[in-house]
This record gives structure tokens, C-alpha cells and sequence, in this order.
């Protein structure tokens, strides 16, 4: 039997993260991008659903949704499956949550930030080697003039390597318990179990507290989860092939009016990568 559940699941994480507010302080101090004097102390929940002011605009709903003494939203949520439509998502949230605390007469000097931390479990910036994304305004030319107001960040996990946030201790805890812990794991690491926090939401994650519905639940979270990858897989292998296609098709069109032009065999070969026989049947 295995020890741990898989933290990244939906039952899982909304668990720890949406149940227990010393447990989520510490997540978001340890992942967000606050200075010293910006560290949140205190929290409360907020429901995950954001409803429109207009029965006619977008409902929409995140895995957690808090504040603090100051006003300032925070939102989370770990994404398993990766599509390109939840960066927008995440734009959509954050700045609904930005404008939903303006009431009518309000002064817009009361706005407070908006924090959008986004956790992915697939790697989709392939030609940056950094795991962790942090987005804001900033002037194009001048990096340190920034309006604040929305705060973005996305951190992919299969990129995660300790040892690029040495001098991050509670990040790199955190961040090792969302990639390390699952059902393969029967002795958490010594450094995870020796931090309280880190330690409570391993007793969380552990099988023993979830019932049978419970389990079903998560169970079928993950199949879920094996189908949605299922269906994307098989999309994007059919727009490869479609892709490869129509560049045959194209690189024979282009043959065919070199062969037309009266063009040698040879300099056709050598331009289109086509073999002669293929040409000849042109």
C-alpha cells in the first residue's frame, strides 16, 4: 500500500492549500516574489468561484483564492495538463480579481496587488532552462519603472532542480514536496519531514486520511488527467502529420515546375532532396 497520495492532485492540493491558512503563508512567502517588508502575515479565504457582475460575461474558478490585512489577492493553481489557452486564463483571473475589488464610488488609489502563482506539471517553455516565470508591467525600455497591479508567476515543475534556488530553503522545500511526494514515495526525505509545515502537509497527503470516496475521487482525477494528455497527444500528431504533408506536397509542387522549366534531373535532385524516380513520375 502506498503511504502518500500525489500532492499535485486536485483533492490533494486544495486540501493543503485551501484548508489551512499557516500552511499556505508559508507557500505563498516561499514562492512569490515579496521583499522583506511584503511577507504576508495573515489569511483568509476567499470562495474559488469568481462570478461576473453580468450573467453575460465569463464565470470562472481557481484552485485557491485568499487575501491579506492589506487587501491583496493571491490566487493559485496547479495546472497537470499543459495548453497554451491558460496563460490567457491566467491573465483572465488575475485581472478579473484586480477590477472585482473597485466597488462603485470607490477610489482607485485603494486597488491592491493581484498575485497569480501558477504551478504546471509539464514543461512548456522549451528553449528557456529556467523553471520559474515571474510577469509585470514594466516600461519597455526603462525595466525599473513598473505599474503594480498584477503579479504573474509560473513555476514548471519538471524543471525544478534544487540546486538552482540554493539560497531559497522554503521554496526549495515546497517545491520538493510538490515534485518528490506520490503514491512511489514510503519515507518522505529527512529535510522535508524536519520543517513543521512541510511535515503537516505530509500527514495530509498520507492515504489513511482520505476515505473510500475520497480515494475514487482522486482516482479518477488522474485518469482524468491520462485522458486529457491522451487527446492532446493525438491532436498535435495529427497536425505534425498534416504539417509534413503539406511541405511533401509543397516541395513536390515545386519539382514538378522545375521539371516544366526544363531544369536538370540532377540540379532538381539537388534542391528538393527528391529522388529521380520520384521526379520521372512527376
Amino acid at each position: 500500500m502506498p503511504k502518500y497520495l500525489d500532492p499535485k492532485a486536485d483533492l490533494t492540493f486544495k486540501k493543503v492549500f485551501g484548508e489551512f491558512p499557516e500552511l499556505t503563508i508559508s507557500f505563498l512567502n516561499a514562492l512569490l516574489p515579496l521583499k522583506d517588508d511584503e511577507q504576508i502575515i495573515s489569511v483568509s479565504y476567499l470562495t474559488p468561484e469568481m462570478m461576473p457582475d453580468n450573467p453575460l460575461r465569463k464565470y470562472s474558478i481557481v484552485d485557491v483564492r485568499c487575501t491579506d490585512a492589506k487587501g491583496r489577492v493571491f490566487l493559485v493553481e496547479m495546472q497537470t495538463v499543459w495548453s497554451e489557452e491558460f496563460k490567457q486564463r491566467v491573465l483572465f483571473n488575475a485581472s478579473k480579481a484586480y477590477v472585482g475589488q473597485l466597488k462603485k464610488g470607490k477610489k482607485y488609489e485603494l486597488l491592491q496587488p493581484v498575485y497569480s502563482l501558477n504551478l504546471v506539471n509539464e514543461a512548456f517553455e522549451k528553449d528557456i532552462d529556467d523553471a520559474y516565470h515571474y510577469y509585470r508591467l514594466v516600461h519597455e525600455k526603462h525595466s525599473d519603472r513598473i505599474i503594480d497591479g498584477l503579479h504573474l508567476v509560473f513555476v514548471e515543475l519538471p524543471k525544478f532542480k534544487p540546486q538552482n534556488f540554493s539560497d531559497k530553503k522554503m521554496l526549495v522545500l515546497w517545491l520538493r514536496f510538490l515534485t518528490e511526494i506520490d503514491e512511489q514515495v514510503q519515507e518522505a526525505a529527512p529535510e522535508l519531514l524536519a520543517d513543521k509545515n512541510i511535515n503537516q502537509a505530509l500527514e495530509l497527503v498520507e492515504i489513511s486520511a482520505f476515505d473510500e470516496v475520497q480515494l475514487e475521487a482522486y482516482e479518477r482525477f488522474w485518469d482524468g488527467v491520462r485522458v486529457e494528455k491522451a487527446l492532446r497527444d493525438g491532436s498535435e500528431k495529427k497536425i505534425l502529420q498534416a504539417e509534413e504533408k503539406g511541405r511533401k506536397d509543397g516541395v513536390k509542387e515545386t519539382a514538378r515546375r522545375m521539371k516544366a522549366d526544363g531544369l536538370p534531373i540532377d540540379v532538381i535532385t539537388k534542391y528538393t532532396q527528391l529522388s529521380p524516380d520520384e521526379i520521372a513520375k512527376l
